[in-house]
């Protein structure tokens, strides 16, 4: 199931939401009507949307001309100009018009639209190197998320002679969000000499070993008359077993070339890759064998070889990808080799190493040494955190999971709430389901609200049953803290009766339930998962016949009283086809129950539950089973009032 969820609020949502001004002009929340439909120019402004998505400047200044009363003119505005701004395919246009852009930020200084548009300024400002309104701009730039943006920033540091390799270095670790602008920062990078032929070989790898091949294919340029020969490169990307039967010619090229050949082999066949490279690893040097290893490593870690961890223990001291470095713990942590487990994260850049999970893993494998202080140390860093790792760090100190104290706000602060600025246009976006403006105009006010602030927006939120705002928002604070918020419980009635009518825990069904749609009524994904549990309908028809409902339409299988009955049988047969073990059963409701079956049958021998978790091969499983079952001690901590054990819940995982 994807949690990728395009959701969509009830118009019930809205009753208590009031007319207010907000971000981008007058606007009025949604009107309290259950039938709400959006109106002609609704359709408009949702067309216009899609046009200036597509950077079709043509076709969205046409449509912002038909709605020139629509009450959000920052985004008509915005919608308007940005498409002028990039071509087709995205790419910053050098040619953009400035003066629109520049009186947009005039007008709108201070909103969050405006610092969408910063955004994208940015990225033209970086392709053409003006460096000098970069740098006016950036300063300005609130939230700074942009990969593609903080790379322009060093290329800016660069133009006034700093020397940013290290920063750069440390930066560039997630080739999927380079774009042009990453491209670009490694070319002068490596034209200033900043950046070795090796730092260079080693972002083609990592792009390479992601499967981003047009990203790496652009960074090979920056290898200027380094560049090996068309055809070289692409038998070693594109026929590596080709390439390698050559042998290793004695030259640098031919090495990297080498190692990329390996990382391309090793995608689809690792232990052909183990066994080709051993047969050229002799004419490689030692930190080249070791980088070939971790490569090789990796791709079966993912795909669970037992050999995994044979391959990676070669790689020690190597210059791995973070993903790499990250599975060579994991497969560590299958194969109970603590003492690598230890020499692993301690191999991890800082960034990573300072992690929650590895400060825990490694804090694991320094008290399995006997150094009980020391790691006591490691847990007390990370045990005040509200997660799965503070979870477990806090157990490792002997003490169960409890509640912080609960924080309540009188009704004159939560009222405050309603005049907040973006509030308003934020619930309209919603019943328009546009999610992604919703929550920038949603979470655009709460960066500089206290805590207190922050728990009376999220019972504001629930008031007007936007329980996914009233979640994330009170998910925000730092030391005063509402738990009822954070783990919000709507529709208790009908969760706690199918829960105890299948068997489950109902702090397990609250647990998923948070995870799969926080709450949102009418939450459907991409895939076609619907529901407040998120049940894809082959599955839902399947469990209905299975308890005699017969066939259910989908109205009928995203009806709240529908959809909670189906979603709880259903997870309590994968509960009892998995032997009662919640982090198996968890597994099957995300990723469907064969999976969670063969990565069972393909462990040595038993494993913690936390270890099985972490080593889940899919990312979007292994964090949704952690995030499940942290949530469900929250839940179970609030409704039954007495500290919790995580550890007893994730019990142990038998082959």
């Amino acid at each position: 199931m994807s949690k990728r969820l395009n959701r969509v609020y009830l118009a019930a949502g809205y009753a208590l939401a009031a007319a207010t001004l907000v971000a981008c002009g007058t606007a009025t929340a949604v009107p309290p009507d259950a039938d709400f439909s959006p109106s002609s120019d609704d359709r408009i402004f949702m067309q216009l949307r899609e046009a200036s998505r597509a950077n079709d400047a043509g076709r969205a200044a046409l449509l912002a001309s038909q709605i020139p009363n629509y009450p959000a003119p920052g985004y008509i505005d915005y919608f308007t100009i940005k498409p002028q701004l990039f071509d087709a395919q995205g790419h910053a246009r050098p040619d953009a018009p400035d003066a629109p852009v520049l009186s947009f930020l005039q007008r709108y200084d201070g909103q969050a639209i405006a610092d969408r548009m910063r955004n994208d300024y940015l990225v033209v400002l970086g392709g053409r190197h003006d460096w000098r309104n970069f740098q006016e701009q950036y300063s300005r730039f609130v939230l700074n998320d942009d990969t593609q943006v903080k790379c322009y920033a060093l290329e800016a540091r660069m133009s006034r002679g700093e020397n940013v390799a290290d920063a750069a270095r440390a930066l560039l670790v997630d080739p999927k969000s380079y774009g042009d602008g990453c491209v670009d920062l490694i070319a002068a990078l490596a034209e200033s000499g900043q950046f070795t032929s090796d730092d260079i070989w080693q972002q083609i790898r990592l792009a390479y070993e992601q499967n981003y091949t047009t990203t790496g294919a652009n960074i090979v340029d920056a290898l200027g008359q380094e560049r090996p020969k068309p055809e070289l490169l692409d038998n070693a990307v594109n026929k590596p077993p080709l390439y390698l039967a050559r042998g290793v010619m004695p030259n640098t090229p031919a090495h990297q070339l080498t190692l990329l050949a390996v990382t391309r082999l090793a995608r689809n066949d690792p232990a052909m890759a183990a066994a080709t490279f051993s047969s050229v690893a002799p004419s490689l040097t030692a930190a080249e064998r070791a980088v070939g290893w971790g490569t090789i490593g990796y791709q079966a870690a993912l795909k669970r070889m037992p050999a995994a961890a044979d391959w990676y223990r070669l790689s020690a001291n190597a210059q791995l990808s973070n993903p790499a470095y990250e599975w060579r713990t994991r497969s560590a942590l299958l194969a109970g080799d603590w003492n690598m487990v230890r020499w692993s994260v301690e191999q991890m850049p800082p960034t990573l190493r300072s992690q929650p999970s590895w400060t825990y893993w490694h804090a694991r494998a320094v008290k399995q040494a006997g150094d009980t202080a020391t790691a006591n140390q490691e847990f007390q860093s990370i045990a005040d955190q509200y997660n799965f790792y503070g979870q477990l760090a806090l157990e490792e100190l002997g003490q169960k999971i409890t509640l912080p104290p609960r924080t309540t706000v009188s009704d004159a602060e939560i009222a405050q709430m309603q005049s907040v600025p973006g509030f308003a246009l934020s619930q309209r976006f919603y019943a328009l389901n546009l999610r992604l403006e919703g929550n920038r105009e949603w979470n655009w006010p709460l960066r500089t609200m206290t805590d207190r602030q922050l728990i009376a927006a999220a019972q504001y939120a629930k008031r007007i049953e936007l329980f996914d705002r009233t979640v994330n928002t009170a998910d925000k604070t730092k030391s005063e803290h509402d738990f009822s918020l954070r783990y919000l419980s709507p529709f208790r009635e009908i969760v706690e009766r199918d829960a105890q009518n299948t068997g489950l825990d109902i702090e397990w069904a609250y647990g998923l339930i948070r995870q799969e749609s926080r709450f949102i009524i009418n939450a459907r994904s991409e895939v076609g998962a619907g529901g407040l549990m998120q049940l894809m309908p082959g599955t839902a028809q399947l469990v209905a016949k299975k308890i005699g409902l017969g066939p259910v339409s989908r109205a009928q299988m995203n009806d709240i009283n529908t959809n909670i009955l189906l979603g709880t049988n259903y997870l309590s047969m994968i509960y009892n086809q998995f032997d009662n073990s919640p982090v198996l059963a968890t597994a099957g409701y995300n990723a469907g129950p064969g999976r969670p079956k063969q990565w069972r049958q393909d462990l040595r021998a038993p494993v913690e539950g936390a270890v099985f978790a972490e080593t889940i091969p899919f990312s979007e499983t292994r964090d949704y089973v952690k995030n499940v079952l942290s949530n469900t001690v929250y839940y179970a901590a609030l409704f039954e009032g007495r500290p919790q054990s995580l550890k007893a819940r994730l019990g142990y995982i038998a082959p």
